[in-house]
């Protein structure tokens, strides 16, 4: 009885070139339509090459050397970084910044959660409130509105007159060292209305059942809000804040703007990026502003990576509510 592991496969017809044959125009299909594809994202490819890793390159190169714009460039190595951390100024940029990423991230995203959790329970005209909720976030952080806020926050303005009338006057928040950042803190949190969205979203995906369940076991709001809401949002939580961290480092045109490119009195408002800016086209110091760059990239980059390290700590996905 033959083996069929060692019986001779059957021959074909046309001698066993069919399976090659139909597989030639398979393959040029493939290539046709991987080529397709590269056409397509031709654009994004070339902008991504010259507007995007170019211009990082040659910024990682300046970054080393010294650069007016006017004569060539000279490479001085390090030198650079180590005058940032003698530089009383950087130093000051980054204490602006920090206190300003550790205290309008906070308030931006319990503003955004809190206006998300009214306006997730059916309501009449929800509609329109969460459109107008949201309306801030479309003009973004420009320029107009940095002018309105100056206007507002000036002195003897529309916030300190609303002030005088509970018999608080703090004077114009713009000129006061101590009060310019809150300025700053508060036009952020004013324009909640993108993290308040992603909210709505994560909000709407908590099953009813676990809020009905727990209002029968006699939980009360707080507890509810503990123990079911704020599990079931963690990666929606997670997200908004990576989000936001990272754009409050990104802080200028607003803070250029509201402290009428001053940077603060006593440099109180001098967020990093606007130091970045005064040296790099004020002082024409190019160099210097380009090591500063790749320093704040570097820093958002080991808060990113810190904040990916701790959402295994507080971070609830579906599986591990499961």
């Amino acid at each position: 009885m033959t083996d069929i592991r060692t019986a001779p496969a059957p021959a074909l017809p046309d001698g066993g070139s069919t399976p090659r044959k139909a597989a030639a125009p398979a393959r040029r299909r493939a290539r046709g339509e991987n080529l397709a594809g590269y056409l397509f994202m031709s654009p994004w490819i070339v902008g991504f090459l010259l507007l995007t890793a170019g211009p990082m390159l040659a910024s990682l190169y300046l970054a080393f050397t010294d650069y007016n714009l006017f004569d060539s460039p000279r490479f001085v190595g390090f030198e650079n970084f180590t005058e940032m951390f003698s530089d009383p100024r950087w130093r000051k940029s980054v204490e602006v910044t920090t206190s300003y990423v550790l205290v309008g991230t906070p308030l931006k995203l319990a503003a955004a959660l809190a206006v998300a959790l009214l306006l997730s329970k059916e309501r009449r005209g929800q509609g329109f409130y969460r459109a107008a909720f949201y309306a801030p976030s479309l003009v973004g952080a420009s320029v107009s509105v940095a002018i309105v806020w100056r206007a507002l926050f000036s002195d003897d303005a529309v916030v300190d007159r609303s002030l005088q009338v509970f018999g608080v006057h703090l004077g114009g928040w713009i000129g006061d060292p101590d009060m310019v950042i809150y300025a700053l803190v508060a036009l952020t949190v004013w324009q909640f209305g993108a993290p308040m969205v992603i909210f709505l979203a994560g909000l709407q995906q908590v099953p009813r059942e676990l809020y009905e369940a727990a209002q029968v076991d006699g939980a009360s709001a707080w507890r509810r809000f503990r123990s079911i809401t704020l599990p079931m949002i963690s990666p929606v939580l997670f997200f908004n804040l990576l989000l936001e961290t990272i754009h409050s480092f990104q802080i200028f045109a607003s803070a250029y703007v509201v402290t009428n490119s001053k940077c603060g009195p006593a440099d109180a408002g001098l967020v990093y990026t606007c130091y970045l800016y005064e040296q790099g086209w004020t002082n024409l110091r190019m160099g210097y502003a380009s090591a500063m760059a790749w320093m704040l990239l570097v820093s958002v980059g080991l808060v990113t990576a810190v904040l990916f390290w701790s959402q295994r700590r507080w971070v609830h996905y579906e599986e591990d509510v499961r």
